[in-house]
């Protein structure tokens, strides 16, 4: 019968497509963390609608003047969120509650993660009163953000 031999065909060609997106998630995976400055981490828009206001595992990669975050199912090869680190400020810390569902929550699991609530200065040089933005991510991750957001690239003259 002709259409069971295209039918075969049709399904060969599916399954090698899908073969092609997987192979690319997997590469574009290694050469994100194969490049240096990206860590696995958990990040929501707070009060954000949606997809923005859930928590999403990614990669952050560090720039010199942003945080970059990569969604972890996605083939994008640029960052679908950056936090830009001019006047980035930590408003709070806490471990994750209740309302973090998609976060491990048990100090036992390896993956035990801390939530930073960000945000960034006013015009005005004034710290922020609420955050915009919450990162989740492990201890030596967490050691790892903390120092880029007080670091600055040699050469760099930040303004008041």
């Amino acid at each position: 019968m002709p259409w069971l031999e295209s039918l075969g065909w049709v399904v060969i060609a599916l399954l090698v497509t899908l073969f092609l997106v997987l192979g690319a998630g997997v590469m574009r995976r290694f050469v994100l963390l194969r490049s240096g400055g990206a860590v696995e981490c958990y990040l929501r828009v707070r009060g954000g609608k949606g997809r923005r206001g859930s928590w999403r595992i990614g990669f952050g990669r560090y720039g010199s003047d942003a945080f970059g975050w990569f969604p972890i199912l996605s083939l994008r090869p640029r960052p679908t969120a950056r936090l830009s680190r001019r006047g980035l400020v930590v408003v709070g810390r806490r471990s994750p509650g209740p309302g973090d569902v998609h976060l491990p929550a048990d100090a036992n699991l390896p993956a035990h993660v801390t939530v930073l609530e960000i945000g960034w200065t006013a015009t005005d040089g004034s710290d922020p009163e609420e955050a915009t933005h919450e990162v989740a991510m492990g201890e030596s991750a967490l050691t790892g953000f903390l120092s880029w957001i007080e670091s600055m690239p040699p050469g760099t003259r930040w303004e008041a």
